[in-house]
């Protein structure tokens, strides 16, 4: 074997330069937030499918020739085809539109009604968290109370005093659909008071408010919004369960759960009435819950990569 002697070797150095650059671009919190959910597979498509929906049910009733009312005496229970693609009800409405309008009810009553319910839950949920003591008492107690009512029972009660509507809706909705909110941003506010960040914040005499507005907010704002796109899904579904029974969206208002009240009365013999409206509740529904997931994953360290 051959000895081995200094020269035989070259001194390369080191570059500097090249080893304190950035090797890969960087990303703030949410542009990572958002890398992670395109590659969420499941969660991009239920993205796809909500756009989607909102995007039809903007545009697809103003791109059509047939009215949201107009009714056609030869067109009565007519199937699918090319003059009505989703075939016409009982009166000869075309389903096209009235479902896409429906779809305008639905997602406006499920949007809004969580994000009021968000807003609500955070603020009181907040207070009682950060600064605890004989309000954060008071108010569990009464969440707690209010916690052990089923909410749905609340929301028809609600609706059987103030009548229907779209704005008696989404107040009954409101009444209690705070508190899961409240629970959950209470402990996780409770937990990050006492972070270090936190705690030399208060040292450094920075007030309250700002605090809560640049320290502990955007540290719980992911999980906000992926109990916002968690609480959607319900609320849309207790919409339609409300306009079933006929509590919820009353005539000549439209929503996915008034056609599918209609169309239950001729499921044997026409069911393509009750078919279109169930499908877009139980995709929309799959879609924003598969979204949430997704974004469960994106945002929370310690869920990422998890099932």
């Amino acid at each position: 074997m051959a000895e081995l002697n200094k020269e035989m070797f070259t001194i390369k150095g080191k570059n500097t330069q090249r080893m304190e650059s950035i090797s890969r671009p960087s990303l703030s919190f949410w542009q990572d937030a958002w890398r992670r959910l395109r590659k969420n597979r499941a969660a991009f498509v239920g993205l796809c499918i909500i756009v989607l929906y909102a995007l039809l049910a903007i545009f697809a009733p103003m791109l059509s020739h047939y009215g949201f009312s107009t009714m056609d005496p030869n067109s009565i229970h007519a199937g699918p085809s090319s003059a009505h693609w989703l075939g016409c009800d009982a009166t000869g409405r075309d389903l096209w539109v009235r479902t896409w309008m429906g779809a305008r009810t639905s997602l406006t009553i499920g949007l809004l009604s969580a994000f009021i319910n968000m807003c609500v839950g955070a603020v009181v949920g907040g207070l009682c968290g950060y600064y605890g003591g004989k309000l954060d008492m008071i108010v569990m107690r009464i969440v707690d109370v209010l916690y052990g009512i089923p909410s749905l029972i609340i929301t028809i009660l609600v609706m059987i005093v103030l009548g229907k509507g779209i704005t008696c809706l989404i107040v009954a909705m409101c009444i209690v659909g705070w508190i899961g909110t409240c629970r959950f941003v209470r402990g996780e506010v409770y937990r990050l008071k006492e972070q270090d960040f936190v705690m030399a914040a208060k040292v450094l005499g920075i007030p309250d408010i700002v605090i809560i507005l640049r320290h502990i907010i955007p540290n719980i704002l992911g999980m906000m919004v992926t109990n916002l796109c968690m609480a959607i899904p319900n609320a849309i579904f207790q919409e339609a369960f409300l306009s079933y029974i006929g509590l919820g969206i009353a005539p000549p208002n439209c929503s996915w759960g008034v056609l599918a009240k209609e169309g239950i009365q001729f499921l044997r013999i026409h069911p393509h009435e009750i078919v279109m409206p169930a499908f877009f509740i139980c995709t929309t529904m799959l879609a924003l819950n598969l979204l949430g997931d997704g974004l469960r994953d994106a945002v929370d360290p310690k869920l990422r990569g998890t099932e």
